[in-house]
């Protein structure tokens, strides 16, 4: 569901005709502030999760960082920033997609459409104490890409999946203004709660039994998601043993077939 209201800070957006990674020059800026945007045209090494690299024609995409100044989530609960992240964008996809292909969010914070990958985020935090000062937010979102040449196994862009293409600017600054509405909206620990239960009714496979792989043993199973933590990991329920197992990002494989 889209936000009901805007933040009352409006994103301040920054563009770039080209830079190597937008989350670095973002954090270079000395006067970013909370709902600062870098946006470019040319990402020549943008980057995803744990050193992925990410795909995004010049020109056709958005590839932007946004600063969020979180206000109620401690560093122990740090992946609040990546839910508000992740749902800010997966409202707006779901806005422009439609109602044929279902926007979800594959964990920790891809954004698929059905079973392929329409948008990439890297959570950047910088911490004091018990604290979260800052996050950095990197977004790859394929928008009018009419193919891909990559060996990615599932990548999909807006243009694919609808046929009409988009203004970039304007997807850009809904983006970024539903991920401060949301930040807005869970401003005090009380809402994280109600953060965290939008974030699981968002999952992809969120219902159900699929296969997955056990990325230390190689050990193919079926399983059923039971939560994630505060904390980012996911707990999925064996379905041959029904017992319980906790991974962290890049424990465990989801299988696509």
């Amino acid at each position: 569901m889209i936000a009901d209201r805007f933040a009352s800070d409006s994103p301040r957006m920054v563009w770039l005709d080209t830079t190597a990674s937008t989350n670095t020059a973002l954090a270079s800026m000395p006067d970013a502030r909370h709902g600062t945007v870098v946006i470019t045209h040319s990402q020549t090494a943008g980057r995803g999760q744990r050193g992925n690299s990410w795909e995004a024609a010049p020109g056709l995409n958005v590839t932007m960082s946004m600063l969020i100044e979180p206000r109620a989530i401690t560093a122990a609960g740090q992946f609040a920033v990546s839910e508000i992240v992740a749902l800010g964008v997966a409202n707006i996809l779901s806005l422009l997609a439609g109602p044929s292909d279902e926007i979800s969010v594959k964990w920790p914070n891809d954004i698929y459409a059905g079973d392929r990958k329409i948008a990439g985020i890297l959570i950047e935090n910088t911490i004091a104490g018990r604290r979260i000062i800052k996050s950095i937010a990197g977004i790859g979102v394929n928008i009018n890409q009419p193919r891909f040449e990559s060996d990615a196994p599932n990548p999909v862009s807006l243009l694919q999946l609808t046929g009409i293409e988009q203004h970039i600017p304007t997807v850009a600054d809904l983006i970024a203004r539903e991920i401060l509405s949301l930040a807005d909206l869970y401003d005090t620990p009380s809402r994280l709660e109600q953060l965290h239960e939008q974030y699981l009714a968002h999952l992809w496979r969120r219902n159900g039994y699929h296969p997955y792989i056990d990325s230390a043993t190689g050990r193919r199973f079926n399983a059923a998601i039971s939560d994630v933590a505060p904390t980012g990991h996911i707990t999925l329920i064996d379905e041959s043993t029904a017992l319980r197992h906790t991974y962290a990002f890049k424990e465990v494989q989801a299988v696509i077939e």
